[in-house]
């Protein structure tokens, strides 16, 4: 039978573990872009202008507008550690036994719910910083002008920085659940002693 201790300790090298595949994936280049589990696409409130923008031959320019929302996702991905980090120090004994018995994702669902606020306040001026770096603007700014001049239309003007800031943060949590998901199913995904005891017992 495994100790309390060690419960939490094998939990903690296993989130530990998912969060620096997690993010090493979320924030290399095209960690987002290229990912269609977690690329962020055109605001799904503006999808009618985008399809219509395509339909008028700015495709190319919708193109590279969704690539700069992905970079600026990229570059705030690489600031979630710490984040995760200090809310696996604070795991109690129940938060443990709760993640061990719990789904395949409740290690994320934790996270989920003790960093989401602290990821979005350390993401978003980061993301503000990307977005203009890369001139997101420069994209959007034409994009929503020229679809706002089609008659009959709806007119858009999402925020875009707490658009990418939300799907950055949710796209992080789908790379840490399916890190998570093989630690839980996937012998040779348990790299260290304890995580193969803690585990192989659950």
């Amino acid at each position: 039978s495994l100790s309390n201790d060690e419960i939490i300790s094998g939990l903690k090298e296993a989130l530990n573990i998912g969060i620096d595949k997690a993010g090493a994936k979320a924030s290399a280049l095209d960690g987002f872009n290229k990912n269609d589990l977690v690329r962020i696409p055109f605001p799904k409130e503006a999808k009618k202008m985008e399809d219509k923008l395509r339909l008028v031959g700015m495709g190319a320019q919708v193109d590279s507008f969704e690539i700069a929302l992905n970079r600026a996702a990229e570059l705030a991905a690489k600031e979630a550690a710490p984040i995760f980090i200090q809310a696996i120090k604070s795991m109690t004994v129940s938060d443990g036994m709760n993640i061990l018995k719990g789904e395949d994702n409740a290690a994320t669902q934790y996270l989920s719910k003790t960093t989401r606020d602290s990821l979005y306040a350390r993401f978003k001026p980061l993301i503000q910083k990307a977005l203009k770096t890369v001139e997101v603007t420069k994209y959007w700014n034409p994009l929503a002008s020229r679809y706002n001049k089609i008659p009959l239309t709806t007119k858009v003007n999402p925020d875009l920085e707490d658009y990418t800031t939300r799907m950055a943060i949710e796209g992080l949590f789908k790379l840490l659940a399916q890190e998570e998901k093989k630690i839980r199913d996937q012998p040779a995904a348990r790299v260290t002693d304890l995580l193969k005891k803690v585990f192989v017992n659950e």
